[in-house]
């Protein structure tokens, strides 16, 4: 078995509940307050005083192999603070967004200091992908500034010890337990087959967020007493992936858990249909996995593709009111459906932000950390199902992934069973 670049991590299963447009915080205690509502809600703030503007940043990679998924999450970002705007703002201001292109690690971290120092940002707001979280949130603490992560999983981010980061979305341990999980809970109970029975592959691309899922997968395999049978890494940035289609079909693998971006999971589908082999079930971990244009590019082999993910927009209406909400906003402002579930959940991360920037009163780095720490907003009250109570590493522990599935050409939730629209199919590549 190939063992190649393994991280132990934790992490937790835990069902999505979601609700809607007001951010109710709960419990009395100082800094707490009461949330009066969402950044949209008439009447919460003063129009902005004329002339006054408060700049914050807005680091994604807008170029390169992720600008999709980096844009789509900018996207997010950007219906949250102008819903802010439109509110009377932030603190009496008028919020504007300076972007920054983190193409790198190397450019994110360049960036981050240039938004500092020339767009003079008052806090930083990213990033979409690990490696490019990591090494902005690095830069953002070495110069005091608030930083803001929406959608970045790794664990490692929050494990430094920053005392200006915050994360608003969940972890790469719960990603990765959730994967696991299904193969014991769901698919060997669909396919009569004892769970031990079943051969598992992990594959992964190479960078932060391949190896902590990956890592922490394995780890889950082991503790449930599952067989796994190979680990493979690859280059994001591979063309080939053919001697890894040999070494998955040379073990016979009947379910592939797999972490990647876009790029590479096309490329490996692709694989799969030229060496006319795929393993039972496929479940990927988000990133590209979400992307409508993935599925575009994929074709009908994508069909029944298992995904753990950031909730997405098939979803029980009854847990889950404020999506059908975004939605509209999201059409209205772009003329076209959210590519994926990466600009809905950077849209309640960011409203959880501003909120609680507002109740701090100022943009002091005390006074964040004193708002941000004593928010408590219950789970079901935003449109992702997610809440916020942050630790003391700066991570939202009320934050959470969901399952979802190709089904007919849209990624529909399948798990848990109050958000799920459709049952799980236990097929890929066909209805049955």
């Amino acid at each position: 078995m190939s063992r190649i670049a393994r991280r132990p991590l934790l992490g937790g299963l835990a069902a999505l509940v979601a609700p809607a447009p007001p951010l109710r915080a709960q419990g009395g205690g100082a800094g707490a307050g009461a949330s009066s509502g969402s950044a949209a809600a008439p009447g919460a703030a003063p129009a902005p005083a004329a002339g006054s503007e408060l700049r914050l940043g807005a680091l994604f990679p807008f170029s390169g192999s992720l600008a999709l998924l980096g844009d789509e999450s900018f996207r997010g970002l950007e219906l949250a603070v102008e819903e802010r705007n439109a509110a009377g703002g932030l603190l009496g201001r008028a919020i504007r967004l300076a972007k920054g292109d983190a193409a790198g690690p190397e450019q994110a971290m360049a960036e981050l200091r240039r938004l500092q120092s020339a767009e003079r940002v008052a806090a930083g707001f990213g990033t979409f992908a690990s490696h490019l979280g990591f090494a902005a949130s690095q830069a953002a603490e070495m110069q005091g500034l608030p930083y803001f992560e929406l959608g970045a999983i790794a664990d490692p981010i929050t494990e430094r010890g920053f005392r200006n980061l915050y994360r608003l979305c969940p972890r790469a341990s719960d990603f990765a337990r959730d994967s696991v999980a299904v193969i014991p809970e769901l698919l060997a109970g669909a396919w009569s087959t004892p769970a031990a029975a079943l051969r598992i592959a992990v594959l992964h691309e190479d960078g932060l967020y391949g190896q902590t899922v990956s890592g922490l997968q394995e780890s889950q395999l082991r503790a449930r007493g599952l067989t796994q049978v190979e680990r493979i890494g690859y280059s994001a940035r591979t063309v080939e992936l053919s001697p890894v289609l040999e070494r998955l079909r040379a073990v016979r693998a009947d379910v592939v858990l797999h972490t990647g971006y876009q790029n590479d999971i096309v490329l490996f589908y692709r694989g799969m249909k030229e060496a006319g082999w795929r393993p039972r079930m496929v479940i990927g971990s988000g990133a590209g996995y979400s992307l409508t244009d993935t599925a575009r590019s994929v074709g009908p082999e994508f069909e029944g593709t298992l995904d753990v993910d950031f909730p997405q927009f098939a979803v029980a209406e009854a847990v889950a009111p404020g999506v059908a909400a975004f939605v509209e906003l999201y059409k209205k402002r772009y003329g076209s459906d959210p590519r994926s579930g990466h600009s809905l959940a950077n849209y309640v991360g960011a409203r959880l932000v501003l909120e609680a920037l507002q109740r701090a009163g100022g943009l002091e780095r005390d006074k964040v950390r004193a708002a941000l720490l004593a928010t408590d907003v219950a789970e079901g009250t935003t449109a992702t199902g997610w809440g916020a109570r942050f630790d003391e590493k700066g991570q939202n522990l009320r934050a959470r992934p969901c399952l979802a599935q190709w089904q007919g050409g849209r990624l529909v939730t399948v798990g848990p069973a109050e958000a799920a629209v459709a049952p799980l199919r236990a097929v890929m590549g066909g209805t049955g």
